[in-house]
């Protein structure tokens, strides 16, 4: 009770504009418009799941064998080290922003680490001695820096930034203990994006990825004394996407491709010109999508996304045999990395129902040898039970062309019919998988809603065929599919079709909000969070470093044909077609989506007189890290979809 009175306190003021109320919570950062004030018994109906906590494995640790995870008991995910599995997290970092990459130094228990102010996503590399939580900034304070990659002999890192221009994404190499040694290795053409994969052996070549698009990623070798440039796979006649991995004893180079396939797959190519890639994972008809070697190079460990699912596989790097782990729960993976002695595999491990938690494989003397999964972290669950959680299932439904469409839902208990909430995801060129989400699971306790997550035209895992189907002027194609889910959900004897919300973040809210554009008389309720309302003043406003890398996805507003594309399908311009309720979620920082796409919006669906509700924290960008801004987007979100998508006379 004294949490939730102290945090009705921190209301600042009221003001009036155009008759609309405002409101500021959490010091003057939380800006809400239109917005009830949450009354204390929709923030008591979702406390048990605001404590619900999440632990990710980082980097293993030189000196104990230990690990170190990252977790929120404050505000913001910190660092903590685990000395041993279950044992007590103590936390290394203490800053008002969380951590972003984490990197530990070779022969040293020095980290690096990332991270931005705001959510800008101009992120700083620091060094962090974890004995005394000491941290120093290495970049300059003022570009975007990330992908931090260290040399073997822990003398030297590169890096990506956007220090020369502020728009290029160049490779950039330096001695941390040498301060102003930072060099400039290769310059970015325009749009495109480079990142330092791994230095070699010797540390004369560094093994880099060009990414042009989505869809055409290219496998490059920099000559460090020489600063030559190589292109060793991908630029040919066919876009492909080439992704290097890591170097196997200067002779070669592992690496994922999908030249001549529709999904991304493991692969060897020799460093000499003009080689092709010989590819090892032919039989996996699915996207490998993380691939990790161990410092000793006698093992690699990789990720299948199988259906939405996460596959691990252990492989002999000689003789390129592989077998799959078969003692990993259902549910998805990520986060790979051996430890320094090769004797384990850390990840975090998420489950349908079980939140995010660091694990670790015990690994056997040969390649393709392991034991037991230790799980190492056991997160709080707000003391509800692993059990009481919602497993989502895998459906497929029929679209307009005859596709069917991978889509996963969360039924509630009961014959129903039970109300809808469609989430989408965003990227465009994201998936829908089966993971731990807490806000699905509060809706489908406290709201007594079904939760569906389709996977429209435009998403990965399908397929490159799949993923491009929305593309540039095809782009309402993939709302077409959402129209497509509403005929499903009618035939649906368990759902209530006269009782749907669509809910997107980022892209996905621009679908939410071309939903609300073509279906409105089919909707109860629409959150866009963070979402495109105009894709021309969107591409227009984006930070420079991103806007050509998403120009092959969108569309090149510089040209006129495409321009009126954009501008007629854009929801900004058809909101004379909206006629359903709207709760647009924005963050002031958002250097992807900028808030004038919030704002643009919400005035223009006011001067309709279209019911809005704004949000918009100011120390946020692309989404809320913050977990006291987070709180009260989720109680307002509840507040809203229990007024206009479950009351059946709902007040304006």
């Amino acid at each position: 009770m004294v949490r939730v009175v102290a945090m009705l306190m921190l209301v600042s003021s009221f003001a009036f504009a155009n008759d609309v109320e405002r409101y500021e919570l959490n010091n003057g950062n939380l800006v809400l418009e239109g917005i009830p004030v949450i009354p204390l018994e929709v923030q008591h109906s979702i406390f048990r799941y605001q404590e619900i906590r999440s632990a990710r494995f980082r980097e293993w640790s030189a000196e104990d064998g230990g690990m170190y995870v990252s977790t929120g008991y404050g505000s913001v995910d910190a660092l903590h080290k685990v000395e041993k599995p279950r044992a007590a997290r103590q936390q290394k970092t203490f800053f008002r922003e969380p951590i972003g990459g984490v990197r530990r130094r070779p022969g040293s228990e020095e980290l690096t680490f990332t991270r931005d102010v705001g959510g800008s996503e101009f992120s700083q590399i620091f060094t962090l001695d974890p004995a005394d939580g000491e941290a120093t900034m290495l970049s300059d304070g003022e570009s975007r820096n990330g992908s931090v990659r260290w040399d073997r002999r822990g003398e030297r890192i590169a890096y990506l930034s956007t220090r020369r221009n502020g728009a290029a994404n160049d490779i950039w190499v330096m001695r941390p203990d040498e301060p102003g040694s930072a060099e400039l290795v290769v310059a970015a053409a325009d749009g495109s994006n480079w990142t330092p994969v791994e230095f070699s052996e010797k540390g004369n070549w560094l093994l880099a990825r060009n990414r042009i698009s989505k869809p055409d990623i290219r496998a490059c070798l920099v000559d460090l004394d020489t600063g030559a440039v190589t292109v060793l796979s991908g630029a040919g006649p066919d876009i492909s996407r080439n992704v290097p991995i890591a170097f196997d004893d200067n002779k070669g180079f592992w690496l994922l491709t999908n030249q001549g396939s529709e999904f991304d797959r493991l692969a060897w190519q020799s460093l000499v010109p003009g080689s092709k890639p010989e590819i090892v994972t032919s039989d996996i008809p699915w996207n490998i999508r993380e691939v990790v070697i161990s410092d000793d190079r006698r093992r690699i460990a990789f990720l299948a996304n199988e259906d939405g699912v996460s596959r691990l596989y252990l492989m002999n790097p000689k003789t390129r045999e592989y077998r799959n782990v078969d003692t990993i729960p259902v549910g998805v993976a990520f986060g790979l990395r051996f430890s320094p002695d090769g004797s384990q595999l850390g990840m975090t491990l998420n489950r349908p129902q079980v939140p995010s938690d660091a694990y670790a494989l015990r690994l056997g003397r040969s390649p393709l040898k392991y034991g037991r999964l230790i799980r190492w972290t056991e997160s709080e669950t707000g003391g509800i039970k692993e059990t009481e959680f919602s497993a989502p299932e895998l459906v497929r439904y029929p679209t307009f062309d005859g596709r069917r469409v991978p889509a996963w839902i969360h039924r509630p208990e009961g014959d129903g019919p039970h109300p809808v909430i469609i989430r989408i995801h965003g990227g465009p060129e994201g998936q829908a998988r089966p993971v731990f989400t807490t806000i699905y699971q509060m809706w489908v306790a406290t709201l007594g809603a079904a939760i569906i997550q389709p996977n429209v035209r435009g998403s990965s895992g399908y397929g490159k065929t799949y993923t491009g189907l929305d593309d540039g002027v095809r782009r309402e194609d993939a709302v077409k599919d959402i129209g497509a889910l509403l005929d499903w959900i009618e035939a649906q004897p368990d759902l209530d079709a006269s009782r749907v919300a669509v809910y997107g973040a980022s892209y996905g809210g621009y679908m939410a909000l071309a939903s609300a554009v073509h279906f409105s008389d089919r909707l109860k309720a629409v959150i866009d969070n963070v979402g495109i309302s105009n894709f021309v003043t969107f591409l227009e406003n984006t930070q420079d470093y991103r806007r050509d890398q998403r120009r092959p996805e969108y569309g090149d507003e510089r040209d006129p044909a495409m321009r009126a594309f954009l501008e007629k399908i854009s929801p900004l311009n058809n909101v004379q077609r909206i006629s359903v309720p709207m709760f647009i979620v924005q963050g002031q920082n958002d250097p992807r989506v900028p808030v004038t796409e919030a704002t643009q919006m919400v005035e223009a669906l006011r001067a309709e007189g279209n019911t809005v509700w704004y949000m918009n924290a100011l120390n946020e960008g692309h989404g809320y890290r913050k977990r006291e801004n987070q709180n009260i987007f989720q109680q307002a979100t509840i507040m809203f979809l229990q007024r206009y998508l479950i009351d059946e006379n709902p007040a304006q």
